[in-house]
């Protein structure tokens, strides 16, 4: 396979978890695959099974070190890409060191984003400014809700075809994807669900990932393989698009 293949999503840490580049990079080299967005993992962001947990000097200090720890393998590795997992505290002057796009995340279960914060807003105002696009992790009520907030004025990639944003016939019902500025990336997703976004959407607004260590690099692109897309789509959905989107 001579084409780049990008893993858009995969998560990257060394403080609660064990998922430091060297194991990463070892994953991907057996798939084949040459590249890989980084998030930082949850765990080092805040505390996901405190649904009323209140940030702390602690908890920012963990942030700054995972955030950083991607943008340093970013410095240094080429098509390895670093993305700025934000929280409550809105941190906006951090998006001007180098961060290629926004990781936004939270489960029913977990925590909730303060919207209504000023602080959110100058955060978003700042992601549009720059032409970051934001990966959005939420609950549906809050996908939609976030995606008309946005209104266009960046892109939002949905993980996992929509699955654990309220799920995937949900979100395609709801015509969310019917927005070109939306896209969506292939993680744990099944074979059907990539195919009918294809089927309706084409393969513009399609992103391979594995989402890293819930997925395996090389088994999730073989999902990718099966569709026996031509060689113009899979390049699109292999690298094409995300290289587009980040301008990379």
């Amino acid at each position: 396979m001579n084409t780049i293949v990008i893993d858009s999503h995969m998560h990257c840490g060394i403080q609660n978890v064990n998922l430091s580049f060297e194991v990463i990079k070892r994953y991907l080299d057996a798939g084949g695959i040459q590249g890989a967005c980084l998030y930082p993992p949850v765990e080092d962001i805040y505390d996901r099974y405190d649904y009323n947990f209140e940030d702390n000097t602690s908890w920012i200090a963990c942030r700054q070190r995972a955030n950083n720890y991607l943008l340093d393998i970013q410095k240094t590795n080429e098509h390895f890409f670093a993305y700025f997992f934000v929280w409550n505290d809105f941190n906006k002057d951090e998006l001007k060191k180098g961060y290629k796009a926004v990781k936004w995340h939270r489960h029913d279960y977990e925590p909730e984003y303060h919207y209504d914060d000023p602080l959110c807003e100058a955060f978003l105002q700042e992601v549009y400014r720059l032409g970051l696009p934001i990966v959005l992790e939420e609950s549906f009520r809050n996908t939609l809700y976030f995606i008309k907030r946005v209104n266009g004025r960046t892109s939002i990639i949905i993980p996992h075809m929509g699955g654990l944003n309220g799920g995937f016939s949900s979100l395609f019902k709801s015509g969310i994807w019917d927005d070109h500025t939306v896209y969506a990336d292939t993680a744990l997703a099944g074979g059907h669900e990539i195919k009918t976004f294809f089927d309706r959407y084409g393969s513009e607004r399609l992103l391979f990932g594995s989402d890293f260590p819930f997925g395996t690099p090389g088994s999730e692109l073989q999902e990718v393989i099966r569709l026996n897309l031509s060689k113009g789509d899979f390049e699109n959905v292999v690298c094409r698009n995300i290289m587009k989107l980040l301008k990379a």
